[in-house]
């Protein structure tokens, strides 16, 4: 290299070197940013299925249904998870009116672009298995966890019942778009999408080819058929008027209709005995949607003495934790449906939490809540994959120190 002295500095250096000093932290920040958005999500845009409102097959106010669709890559172009998005239900004329001109009731309210991230990511270190699959998220405009057939459009509310109808138009295009191909799929969903994958499980695998292998994943989508904190047997009655305003007795499965109450075959504990198909069930005992829902609803705490423990766990008062302490003792009970057949699978998580798969701190971080040492990714990995079985159902609150308890906002 020999003895050459060092170049001379340019002018201008000393300033430009303060400059950048102070811009430090804010470029860190930056990168910082960046990374976490990396790790988080990656947006992905909608897809109207236009074709579909030929068929009937529309939100509530008559717009097309709609996804957001990533596609897969390398080894995983046809591998497929068709993923149901939740949001609750509607069940009569009124309830629904008040969804119609949002975006669970029309896909002219929704986002243009959804967060890919959890289950949904395309990152291979954040969703080592599932990475490079199509991934699609199928949005929830209809208010019955896509059961619904009404062939009827009343004039004065232009309401329209047809769930159902979304569901097979959605397969149908992604069928045509390449699913048709596909040598694994999962449906799964959240919520109320979680229910309708369960509802839907065995549908779905009749929709595919013969040679996929299917299986069905259901996230926050076990409701249970109890009590609320004043004695009402509210959730029954509602489920009911749901089922009859959309008339979703007919895609329900028969092995239930046959023997039960329409109604009651809303509750996932009345049909998984009869799913034929693999299924795995994610859930929180202690589901903060049902506890502040079904369990302690507004209409039975009239003075709102529930209020602050639904809003955080943390809140609840010795008594409160006890009515709790007997949910997740119902929702064992109820649970108990699923049976040990070797193809179901299930983490069932001491936590204050509802839906868990589609966020990264959940899915699969190094601190998202483990059970026998394991991430609801990897049960879930080994599960699809038959690397291994996993069942296992956690210990009661608090004893799960890797618990995300939801902590709600005031408002």
């Amino acid at each position: 290299m020999g003895n050459k002295s060092p170049p001379s500095k340019p002018k201008n250096s000393g300033k430009f070197m303060m400059e950048m000093t102070k811009l430090g932290p804010w470029l860190s920040l930056l990168v910082y940013v960046v990374l976490l958005l990396k790790a988080e999500g990656v947006p992905v845009g909608i897809t109207f299925v236009e074709n579909a409102v030929a068929k009937g097959a529309v939100c509530l106010d008559g717009s097309p249904p709609a996804y957001h669709f990533h596609k897969g890559s390398g080894a995983g172009i046809n591998n497929w998870i068709v993923h149901f998005e939740g949001g609750g239900w509607c069940n009569n004329a009124s309830s629904c009116l008040d969804r119609r001109d949002t975006r669970l009731g029309s896909s002219k309210k929704m986002d243009k672009e959804l967060s890919f991230s959890g289950f949904f990511s395309n990152g291979r270190k954040f969703n080592p298995d599932f990475y490079d699959w199509n991934r699609i998220k199928v949005r929830y405009c209809d208010g019955s966890s896509f059961t619904g057939d009404v062939e009827a459009v009343d004039p004065a509310t232009n309401l329209h019942f047809r769930g159902a109808r979304i569901f097979s138009a959605v397969v149908e295009d992604l069928l045509a778009k390449g699913m048709k191909n596909a040598q694994n799929a999962i449906i799964s969903g959240c919520s109320a999408g979680g229910l309708a994958a369960i509802l839907n499980c065995d549908r779905f695998k009749s929709l595919l080819p013969k040679t996929t292998k299917v299986k069905c994943l259901a996230d926050a989508g076990y409701f249970i058929n109890v009590k609320d904190v004043s004695g009402a047997q509210r959730i029954e009655e509602f489920y009911s008027q749901v089922v009859q305003t959309h008339g979703s007795a007919k895609y329900l499965p028969t092995s239930c209709t046959s023997r039960l109450r329409p109604g009651l075959c809303f509750f996932p504990q009345n049909v998984v005995s009869q799913i034929s198909t693999p299924i795995f069930f994610v859930n929180a005992a202690y589901d903060s949607w049902q506890i502040k829902n079904i369990l302690a609803p507004g209409v039975a705490d009239p003075h709102g003495q529930w209020r602050e423990c639904k809003l955080d766990i943390k809140n609840c008062s010795p008594n409160q934790l006890s009515v709790m302490q007997g949910f997740r003792t119902d929702f064992l009970r109820a649970f108990s449906a699923v049976g040990n057949a070797p193809s179901r699978g299930n983490f069932i998580d001491g936590c204050y939490a509802h839906c868990q798969t589609g966020t990264q701190e959940t899915w699969m971080r190094n601190d998202s809540p483990v059970l026998a040492n394991t991430s609801i990714a990897k049960a879930v990995g080994d599960w699809f994959y038959d690397r291994k079985s996993f069942r296992q159902i956690d210990c009661a609150y608090p004893c799960n120190p890797t618990c995300h308890n939801r902590v709600f906002d005031q408002n």
